[in-house]
């Protein structure tokens, strides 16, 4: 698989994402459903802790990833859907270093929403891989 950034602009690359990806020779995509944080139960976990449901919330897509044989290396788009985008952006830092780490930096977007499916959730990750 090869990729190739698409960023008429320097500023998103900056923040750890880019404005496009040209992905070719890949032979496999993997769609993400959502991922919040849930423990292997379905219960939820970190009510009220932006930081902890994040961390969980990355756990359980990058358990999707693995279970699929790839990992956040892989990731060429992702949704980040939270009830209070301000919260978020002061724990930003979780998931910039999960995929600073993985070096990846998958095309993003980020959206407020009123609330998610299951009450207290503040964050939920939804993915596209390819391999």
């Amino acid at each position: 698989m090869e990729r190739t950034a698409i960023n008429p602009v320097a500023w998103s690359a900056e923040l750890g994402f880019n404005q496009g990806e040209v992905v070719s020779g890949h032979t496999r995509t993997l769609f993400v459903s959502g991922q919040t944080a849930m423990d292997a139960e379905g219960k939820p976990r970190h009510e009220g802790d932006m930081a902890g449901q994040l961390a969980l919330s990355l756990d359980n897509l990058e358990a999707v990833l693995d279970q699929a044989g790839m990992s956040l290396a892989n990731l060429v788009r992702l949704n980040v859907y939270t009830t209070d985008v301000d919260v978020l952006f002061q724990h930003y830092g979780v998931l910039a270093g999960r995929l600073g780490a993985a070096r990846v930096a998958p095309t993003t977007t980020m959206l407020g929403v009123t609330r998610l499916a299951i009450p207290g959730q503040l964050v939920e990750l939804e993915g596209t891989a390819v391999a």
